[in-house]
């Protein structure tokens, strides 16, 4: 433990240079806009911004791009309270009762929870990666391919079962995933696979161009069918709770805080959940649950402390195991990889100066997430007010030369726009993205442990049975894999009872 405290003074060496400040002001910055800019999100905002980190130094870039990420789960709370447009997914949770405060006056004191309830499950989450990241890589290192393949199973079900609202749809996203990571060479004879003789996809396909296609036009394309129509939401004042409701809101954060821990560092279980979760807790325990939906501090503090506290969180099993979490982590495992650097349990010991200067560069971050939020909550409001119709064009061009720049390729630019077109129709069909994305980053690992596995065993595919810790990941896996199938076949047969009493 006080060697993490060591090495976590030497990252503020390297977190505090100018450099980094800049890029983490500007990272936190960027992600706040994101946030408040209806039908954006951590997601795509990480994925469209990628680009702009070529030529920094690793640890620059992520640091950026981890700022981008936190801060637009400040960001989409604004505009969920003012005005009961959620800036973000996580923040849909946050309209309930925070527009209610809004209408009876009081967005400054929910505005004001949220910003402390965030801060405090932002920064308890880093001081939890601080000393469980290293624990758990630790722990890692003594894993083969066998225990690789089995967590990459779990982690790929996980997200298939909870990410979508059908198994079925999951599954196709997963399996398209899993193609798409097979286009070049393959591992074990070098022959190229699926490239139908095109010099451009021998390489296999980029995913800085996958991921702004699949987010950003996509995007573009939703928001220009259906542009949001905001309403001002009028002065914010008085930005903390009544004194009578310090009790409950810090109850409130404390729950928000261990929820959004928990479920940071389990494959699948978004900030989404985190949020969702959070708000029924509150209100089971609530001594009157008819307050919630009327503007409840509590239906504020919780979820906005859950979402925050899962984002810090998210990034253990992503830097220890290399297990992204989330969709926006599998977006940024794809920045790292893409950076020269593989997160996993070798990370700490390879790579000390960039993982200890990240997660130090996280406690400054929210800290200026905090002190930027309150004073500047007019300016971001009126940012979520600007016209899509002035707002998609800009954003279009951004991902355009974005793209470009890349490799100079206008073949970049073509597959761009056909992954923008793919995503939007993924999208109309419900088909859950983030299982695609992440199978499609964790395909080539997958495929490389499995061969590998193979290659040292004996008995086949015994191996992922035969060795314990493999064995144990396995049976999990194949458990949530047939709970999820067990929860779909039940919910199948309920609304099909429904519908006959229709």
């Amino acid at each position: 433990m006080m060697d993490s405290f060591f090495l976590l003074l030497q990252g503020f060496e390297t977190a505090l240079t100018w450099q980094n400040i800049l890029f983490c002001f500007v990272g936190v910055m960027l992600g706040m806009i994101i946030g408040v800019l209806p039908g954006l999100g951590p997601v795509s905002g990480t994925a469209l911004l990628i680009p702009i980190t070529f030529g920094m130094e690793p640890v620059t870039a992520i640091i950026m791009l981890s700022g981008i990420f936190y801060g637009s789960m400040y960001g989409g709370t604004i505009t969920s309270v003012l005005v009961n447009v959620p800036g973000e997914a996580a923040s849909v949770i946050t309209c309930i009762d925070g527009y209610e405060m809004t209408k009876q006056g009081r967005a400054g004191a929910a505005l004001g929870v949220s910003a402390i309830g965030s801060f405090i499950g932002g920064i308890v989450a880093v001081v939890a990666l601080t000393f469980l990241g290293p624990l758990l890589s630790g722990v890692a290192l003594k894993f083969g391919p066998p225990e690789f393949f089995a967590i990459m199973m779990l982690g790929m079900l996980m997200i298939v079962a909870l990410m979508g609202k059908s198994l079925v749809r999951g599954l196709i996203a997963a399996f398209v995933g899993l193609l798409l990571s097979m286009i070049g060479q393959d591992l074990v004879s070098g022959e190229y696979r699926f490239t139908f003789n095109s010099m451009e996809l021998m390489d296999g396909i980029d995913f800085a161009v996958m991921a702004m296609g699949l987010f950003g036009i996509s995007e573009i394309l939703l928001n220009a069918e259906n542009p949001t129509k905001i309403k001002n939401a009028g002065k914010v004042k008085g930005l903390l709770p009544r004194r009578d409701e310090w009790g409950a809101t810090s109850k409130a954060i404390g729950r928000g805080t261990g929820i959004g821990m928990l479920l940071g560092v389990i494959p699948g279980a978004n900030s989404i959940i985190a949020s969702t979760f959070s708000y029924i807790l509150e209100k089971k325990v609530a001594k009157d649950p008819s307050r919630f939906g009327k503007g409840a501090i509590e239906g504020v503090a919780g979820p906005e402390t859950a979402n925050n506290a899962h984002s810090g969180a998210a990034l253990i099993p992503l830097l220890s195991l290399g297990l992204p979490s989330s969709p926006t982590m599998a977006v940024i495992l794809g920045a790292f990889i893409m950076h020269g650097l593989t997160p996993g349990p070798a990370l700490f010991t390879k790579n000390p100066d960039f993982v200890w200067g990240l997660i130090a560069s996280m406690f400054i971050g929210n800290l200026m997430l905090l002190i930027l939020n309150l004073p500047l909550v007019g300016t971001w409001a009126k940012i979520a007010m600007i016209p899509y119709k002035l707002l998609f064009p800009i954003i279009l061009m951004v991902i355009l030369v974005g793209t470009y720049s890349l490799n100079g390729s206008v073949w970049d630019v073509a597959m761009m726009l056909f992954f923008g077109l793919v995503g939007y129709v993924l999208k109309k069909l419900d088909i859950p993205m983030s299982a695609m994305i992440v199978t499609f980053i964790l395909g080539s690992q997958l495929e490389s442990s499995l061969l590998q596995s193979l290659s040292i065993s004996t008995e086949g595919f015994m191996i992922f049975f035969t060795r314990p810790i493999s064995a144990v990941i396995m049976f999990i896996a194949i458990t949530v894999f047939a709970l999820s199938i067990y929860s779909g076949i039940k919910n199948k047969r309920g609304q099909l009872a429904a519908d006959v009493e229709m």
